[in-house]
């Protein structure tokens, strides 16, 4: 199935509809609580990172569980109320005085959205034929990437028009009009009751991370997109200091080099489904990791303003590709009854990877230098590749 045929589909094309508001308001909130930290609070740079981590945290620690909750509970009461709840958290921003209380929110929001993202992919899956569902990732993923090159733009004129309390009032209506969006989504499938006991939980988790880890696939994919995540997350925390010392250029290109990576991911949403049509998933995983790291590469042996472009766009393309056929892989051979605890493992190994790769990219680059620490990255993707091709088995077929 093609984009059409998936936006064809009035449920799919709701949740696709939900995503792109919600996500749209929360890149504004996020840019006011930037602009608000940055001039207002005068964060340092340790507050101002410290706000992603407190994102992040959530994700890596109560992942795991919301999945197996995920599994039992209802996914569109549960999409419903993580909305509404956030929408309630995300209102919060606008008698935000102080740091604490912004690493507050940001803690709160992201543990309500443990719950909301595996409950979303469930959905996803069983709203979409198994031959659809590479083309609505891909939507999914194009949606975000178009929102994030659009709303830096929006959010600083809206910022600059109005003032922050703006920015926030938009996440939180967009947090609602996405409840109203599922609200209509029609979602038949009964799941069974949640675990009333500890042990009931610990062995639906221990269960999920036992598909993961003998189901060789998903193992693959997982081990390449935590690799991969981290050495993206070492280039990109460095990005702002790559620009200003080494291509001795300003704030704006590093806005412009940001964006090409949406833009490369876009392009990435296109090729993706095609590429799928005559490769496996996990070989489409293997042709991202090598592209990302090839495109660091250039950008660290030949650090000029015009090979960075192209750098930007290429590792851009490499992440859509490993992503996407990524998270179809998982939805096609996952069994529906724990797609949400294998996907919140997936999501909580993404968050720990990322922390872990910000908080040792700084005094990685301080000791060996920026660009030997990009080459280190470029060589770990191409590595990681290289072992995924070596290994792969001419017998499997496509996922």
């Amino acid at each position: 199935m093609g984009f059409r045929e998936v936006l064809a589909l009035a449920p799919v094309r709701r949740l696709w509809i939900a995503q792109i508001v919600s996500v749209f308001g929360d890149f504004l909130a996020v840019f006011g609580v930037f602009a608000v930290a940055t001039f207002r609070f005068k964060a340092t740079a340790v507050q101002l990172g410290s706000i992603i981590i407190a994102f992040l945290l959530p994700l890596a620690v109560i992942s795991p569980v919301a999945g197996v909750l995920v599994d039992r509970w209802d996914r569109k009461r549960t999409m419903i109320a993580s909305d509404l709840i956030r929408a309630v958290i995300a209102f919060g921003l606008v008698f935000a005085t102080d740091m604490r209380q912004i690493y507050a929110i940001f803690f709160g929001l992201s543990a309500v959205s443990s719950f909301f993202i595996p409950a979303q992919s469930v959905t996803l899956r069983t709203l979409v034929p198994v031959t659809g569902l590479m083309a609505a990732n891909a939507l999914m993923q194009q949606a975000i990437q178009v929102v994030q090159i659009v709303s830096p733009a929006i959010a600083g004129m809206m910022v600059e028009k109005f003032n922050p309390n703006f920015c926030y009032y938009f996440d939180v209506a967009s947090f609602l009009f996405s409840a109203f969006m599922i609200f209509g989504i029609p979602v038949t499938r009964q799941a069974p009751p949640a675990p009333k006991q500890l042990r009931h939980l610990v062995g639906d988790l221990t269960t999920g991370l036992r598909f993961i880890f003998t189901h060789e696939a998903i193992a693959f994919v997982m081990i390449s997109m935590t690799v991969g995540m981290f050495a993206i997350r070492c280039f990109g925390a460095l990005l702002a200091v790559f620009v200003r010392d080494v291509l001795a250029s300003n704030s704006s290109m590093f806005g412009i080099l940001n964006s090409l990576v949406g833009v490369g991911m876009i392009l990435g949403t296109q090729i993706a489904p095609r590429l799928a049509a005559r490769r496996s998933r996990n070989e489409s995983v293997m042709a991202g990791l090598l592209g990302a790291g090839l495109s660091i590469l250039l950008l660290a042996a030949v650090p000029r303003i015009a090979t960075t472009v192209a750098g930007m766009l290429g590792l851009g393309l490499g992440v859509a590709l490993i992503f996407i056929p990524a998270q179809t892989l998982l939805q096609e051979v996952t069994p529906v009854e724990m797609l949400g605890r294998v996907s919140s493992s997936m999501m909580s190994a993404l968050a720990f990877t990322q922390v872990i790769a910000m908080a040792l990219s700084g005094a990685t680059a301080q000791a060996i230098g920026i660009r030997n620490l990009y080459y280190a990255s470029a060589a770990l993707l191409v590595l990681i590749a290289g072992v995924g091709w070596h290994s792969r088995r001419p017998a499997v077929a496509k996922a």
